[in-house]
């Protein structure tokens, strides 16, 4: 930590051969798919109840008489609250589908770059960094 980690002229990292590093760099990426979570999370937690509010005399309907076509109206004239319903799913089906790949095929080589720059910014930035102790603290038995 003695002198900032420059890319070489390949673009790899001259100091991710020290073991540590890459613990590090899985570390960060663990906290983006943490972040990723939370976020999809807080949409559902908030946006989802009140877009579902909204539909609530619809809801009702459909459980009286449930047709597609009831459905499709429905959703039609409630434009907002079908907004953040699609905005919900489409967010968790975009994480759904960037965690099935990354644990599938493994990390692109172009997000492992980043997630290396990213790491060595915050050991350029040092302990005044938010993410510093997650990433660099070892855990306490």
């Amino acid at each position: 930590m003695d002198q900032p980690e420059q890319p070489s002229i390949n673009g790899k990292y001259t100091n991710n051969s020290d073991p540590s590093f890459a613990q590090q760099v899985q570390r960060l990426h663990q906290l983006t798919v943490y972040g990723r979570w939370l976020f999809v999370g807080c949409l559902w937690l908030t946006i989802t109840p009140l877009c579902l509010w909204d539909l609530h005399t619809e809801v009702t309907l459909w459980q009286q008489y449930f047709t597609w076509v009831a459905l499709r109206y429905g959703l039609f004239y409630h434009p907002l609250s079908t907004l953040g319903l699609a905005f919900c799913i489409g967010t968790t089906a975009a994480v759904l589908i960037w965690q099935s790949r990354n644990i599938l095929f493994g990390l692109p080589q172009q997000e492992k770059q980043q997630l290396e720059k990213q790491v060595c910014r915050i050991r350029q930035q040092g302990q005044t960094h938010p993410l510093w102790k997650w990433i660099f603290e070892t855990p306490r038995s």
